[in-house]
């Protein structure tokens, strides 16, 4: 047993145990173990809760370096901290060498998180951005509507400023405010304050309870001693918590089903490398780094038995944007006719765009190709393009995973179906 870190957690405080990793007593600890082993899995309390978690290893300052023990269970990306009013946040540039928690007092802190990187994933930028506009309305003294209100939409326009291609990111900020218009206009700006940041509670529920049903539902694609091929990370840290593409291979997992993941390291951001390939650790799921170029060898092979990713916007007809390099694997999929799955929630899907050519593709520094952590690897002068995105087209995609179902073509008719009854069911 080797833990550096334990952090009991309270509704409004934190104590921090510090055991030495020698001389530790484990059987005068294996009774807490037990009773938190058991407590977890039985009660949905203590799962929400997260007793023992990434977010809970956390201080008052920003930049707090926490070296964590195993955290086999339960990893969020983000939580607010009612005590420093502040959103708290794991700095994905930093890992995996080191959890670094950043925190955001202002919705400018957490447009800068979004904007570099700290922060990632469509739906942990979504409910990020939400948590943004709560930031921005606990620090507006006006109690003047129109005041308020103003603020939230300038603060709004920031954050949806911040990265284009997510429509979780717009999805999010245009949920709160039209909540904080109602019940502005209803019951003026103290209670809107108060309901910004509940509803944003919600959404960081609500994407944990989502990401659990895209992983029950896929679930069921993947047989028994699979070899799972994914690109970019889309678990844990890519969400609130549990994941989309890795929540499939999560729940694959948790059930026994005896898997391999074949990781593709995901240049230029190696999100694969850095992301997938720790959170896979920290679950032992058994897995194999390899880079980019090599995926169409191992398929040739017979090593690849599916392949799962997630997305950050999907059109009506099922055109899929995600992480540069998803359309080489999907027509890599074809080619060897092994299927290729995406896992989103139903609000990555974007009935007003007819197909992947409408999608806006971010473009990021080129510095990102050229330099691998701050030191150059090209030639200086080279110039270096930087889509952050492609988009794979529906006749790769074999179906879709949502928290409501898995969704096969023809996928202009069954998104639309799809979306149409998610919209029914929260009405």
């Amino acid at each position: 047993m080797c833990f550096e870190d334990v952090v009991i957690r309270g509704a409004s405080w934190h104590e921090q145990l510090d055991f030495s990793t020698t001389n530790f007593d484990v059987d005068s600890f294996v009774t807490f173990g037990v009773v938190v082993h058991r407590l977890r899995w039985v009660t949905g309390w203590f799962a929400n809760e997260r007793l023992l978690n990434v977010a809970s290893f956390h201080a008052s300052t920003t930049g707090r370096t926490i070296y964590a023990g195993r955290l086999r269970h339960g990893m969020r990306t983000l939580e607010f901290d009612a005590a420093q009013q502040a959103l708290l946040l794991v700095d994905q540039t930093r890992l995996p060498r080191e959890t670094v928690l950043v925190t955001c007092h202002t919705p400018e802190d957490v447009a800068h998180a979004i904007r570099t990187m700290q922060v990632r994933g469509a739906p942990a930028i979504g409910v990020s951005a939400a948590y943004g506009l709560a930031l921005c309305a606990l620090r507006t003294t006006s109690n003047n509507a129109d005041t308020f209100l103003s603020a939230l939409v300038e603060a709004a326009d920031l954050l949806g400023a911040t990265r284009p291609t997510a429509v979780n990111l717009r999805w999010a900020l245009d949920r709160v405010l039209t909540q904080v218009r109602k019940v502005t206009e209803r019951e003026g700006v103290q209670a809107a304050k108060r309901a910004v940041l509940q509803l944003a509670d919600e959404m960081a529920d609500e994407d944990v309870a989502v990401n659990r049903r895209i992983g029950a539902f896929g679930l069921d694609l993947v047989p028994g001693n699979a070899n799972v091929l994914t690109h970019c990370n889309a678990g844990a840290l890519a969400t609130v918590d549990y994941g989309t593409a890795l929540g499939v291979v999560r729940a694959a997992h948790e059930a026994g089903r005896g898997i391999h993941v074949f990781v593709d390291e995901t240049r230029p951001f190696l999100q694969g490398a850095r992301l997938t390939a720790w959170e896979l650790q920290q679950m032992n799921v058994p897995m194999t780094l390899i880079t980019d170029s090599m995926a169409g060898h191992f398929m040739s092979r017979g090593k690849v038995d599916l392949v799962v990713v997630g997305a950050d916007r999907i059109a009506a007809n099922g055109d899929v944007a995600n992480k540069i390099g998803t359309y080489s694997v999907a027509v890599l999929a074809r080619e060897h006719n092994i299927p290729f799955y995406v896992a989103a929630p139903v609000s990555t899907v974007d009935l007003s765009l007819a197909c992947g050519d409408d999608i806006p593709i971010e473009e990021r520094s080129s510095e990102e190709v050229t330099h691998l952590n701050g030191q150059p690897i090209a030639p200086e002068g080279v110039e270096a393009a930087h889509p952050a995105f492609d988009v794979t087209p529906a006749r790769y995609v074999t179906a879709i995973i949502t928290e409501c179902g898995v969704v096969r073509p023809p996928f202009v008719e069954t998104l639309a179906a799809t979306v149409s009854g998610a919209v029914a069911g929260a009405a």
